[in-house]
């Protein structure tokens, strides 16, 4: 079964179909190209809500 996904390169800032980079050099799996693209910003929005979490537990 091929991979469909779409992963994000960090490293580079490509959007490949399939595990074409390695392990260190891939975020994702996504359903879309755009979601891939968008990966930076999602990690930094989930990290926002992480960090707020964090900061009401420690109140």
């Amino acid at each position: 079964m091929a991979d469909e996904k779409f992963y994000f390169n960090p490293s580079t800032g490509e959007v490949t179909q399939g595990k074409v980079a390695s392990w260190d050099n891939r975020m994702g799996p996504y359903d879309t190209r755009e979601e891939a693209e968008r990966a930076l910003e999602t990690a930094a929005q989930r990290n926002q809500v992480a960090d707020d979490q964090d900061e009401a537990w420690e109140d």
